[in-house]
C-alpha cells in the first residue's frame, strides 16, 4: 500500500530539485505527516548489541537528518535506531548548489554536499527538547576549515554526550577535503585515541558508557584494510560502519556519472558489500559491524546481513523506493530467519562472508 501511494508522489518529488525534494520530506516529517508503522517488532528481528536493545536491525544513514530534525519521525516509520548528523562545530553552508544528482536509471545518487549543517549548538537545543526514547545515534564530524580536526571529533562527543544513545565517528565522506586521510594508521589513532579519552572522561563523571562507532569508506585500498582495522580494535571502538560513497563510478551508465562526488545507491552495493565481508573476516566477527550501501530490497538487505553485518542503514532506497521499503525490508528478513530455521536474524549473519569477502571490489 504504502509503495503504491509513493508511486504516485513520486513523480511530483523527481520534479523537483534533489535537495528541494530532501527539504520538503524533512518538513512532512516535522509536521508529522508520514505513514506510521503501527506493526510490531517481532524477537525475530530484535538485536542485542552495544548493551542496547534494537527493536529491529533497520536505520536510516547519516545524511539525512542532518540537523536532528527529525529522529522521533524516523523512529515512527519503523526504524529500530535513528541517526543524526554528520553534525560539526560550527554552522557551515557546505560546497556550491547543485550538488546532488540523481541517476535515476542506476537507481543511484551522486553528492557533494560537504558537510553543511547548522552546527553544533542548534542541533543539541533540538536534541535536548525531546523526550528521550528509542535510539538515537549521533555522527560527528570536522568543519572544512577546522585547524585540529581531531578535537572537532571530540568536541562532537563532548556536546552530545547526554542526549545521544550512541555516536558515529564520520572520517570517510569524500566531500570534505583531506578527510579521508584520517584513516591512515597514525592520524587514526591520534584521533580515535582522544575520541576514547573524552568517552572515558565522561565515564570518570559517573555517566554511561556511550557506544563509539568508526566510519569508513569503501575505496580503502586493499592493502590498508588490516592495518586501519587492526588501529580500531587496538582503540576497542564498538562497532565500525561500512560504508561511505565511493568515488568510484563502476558499473554507472547515466551520464552525470562525470559529476565529482560521492556515490551511494545500488551501483555501490557490490564494492560495499565486499568490503563489509572483509572487514568482518580481517577482524575475525569480533567487533560489530554496520553495512550501508545499495540497500533497497529485502534481498539486498539479507545480503548485508550474510556479509556479517549486525545492523542495517539505508537512505538512497528510500529515494526509489519510498518509506514503505522500511516495512518491506523488515517482513523479508523475518521471513527469512523463518525459512532458515532460525529464531533471530543475528544467527544469519556472516553465513557467507567469506564468499563476498573473496570477491573482486568492482562488481
Amino acid at each position: 500500500m504504502l509503495t503504491s501511494l509513493y508511486g504516485l508522489a513520486r513523480g511530483a518529488l523527481f520534479a523537483m530539485e534533489p535537495e528541494d525534494a530532501h527539504e520538503f520530506s524533512l518538513r512532512m516529517l516535522e509536521r508529522g505527516l508520514y505513514p506510521r508503522d503501527t506493526s510490531a517488532d517481532t524477537s525475530e528481528l530484535t538485536i542485542e548489541l552495544f548493551g542496547l536493545r534494537f527493536p529491529n536491525p533497520l536505520g536510516i544513514a547519516a545524511g539525512y537528518d542532518k540537523d536532528a530534525r527529525v529522529p522521533d519521525a524516523v523512529l515512527g516509520l519503523g526504524c529500530g535506531f535513528a541517526e543524526v548528523g554528520t553534525i560539526t562545530p560550527l554552522p557551515q553552508s557546505g560546497n556550491p548548489r547543485p550538488r546532488v544528482f540523481r541517476l535515476v536509471g542506476d537507481h543511484g545518487l551522486i553528492n557533494r554536499l560537504g558537510f553543511n549543517n547548522g552546527g553544533h549548538a542548534a542541533a543539541l537545543v533540538r536534541l535536548q527538547a525531546r523526550r528521550p526514547s528509542g535510539i538515537i545515534c549521533v555522527n560527528v564530524g570536522a568543519n572544512k576549515d577546522s585547524t585540529d580536526r581531531a578535537q572537532d571529533y571530540v568536541r562532537g562527543i563532548e556536546t552530545f554526550y547526554d542526549v545521544a544513545t550512541m555516536f558515529t565517528v564520520n572520517i570517510s565522506s569524500p566531500n570534505t577535503p583531506g578527510l579521508r586521510d584520517l584513516q591512515a594508521p597514525a592520524a587514526l589513532d591520534d584521533l580515535i585515541g582522544r575520541v576514547m579519552v573524552a568517552r572515558s572522561s565522561k565515564m570518570a563523571e559517573g555517566k554511561p558508557k556511550r557506544p563509539i562507532i568508526v566510519k569508513i569508506a569503501p575505496d580503502i585500498a586493499e592493502d590498508d584494510v588490516v592495518p586501519i582495522t587492526e588501529r580500531l580494535l587496538a582503540h576497542s571502538v564498538d562497532g565500525i560502519a561500512v560504508s561511505n560513497t565511493t568515488l568510484s563510478r563502476d558499473g554507472v551508465r547515466d551520464l552525470k556519472r562525470s559529476e565529482a562526488g560521492g556515490l551511494s545507491g545500488r551501483p555501490l552495493f557490490h564494492r560495499a558489500t565486499v568490503m563489509l565481508a572483509r572487514v568482518h573476516e580481517v577482524t575475525g566477527g569480533k567487533i560489530p559491524l554496520i553495512g550501508i550501501g545499495g540497500i533497497d530490497s529485502p534481498e539486498t538487505a539479507l545480503a548485508k546481513i550474510e556479509a556479517g553485518a549486525s545492523l542495517l542503514q539505508l537512505y538512497t532506497g528510500l529515494i526509489y523506493e519510498g518509506p514503505g521499503l522500511i516495512s518491506e525490508i523488515k517482513k523479508g528478513l523475518a521471513s527469512a530467519v523463518r525459512h532458515a530455521g532460525a529464531k533471530n536474524i543475528s544467527e544469519l549473519r556472516a553465513r557467507r562472508a567469506a564468499e563476498w569477502a573473496a570477491k573482486p571490489l568492482e562488481g
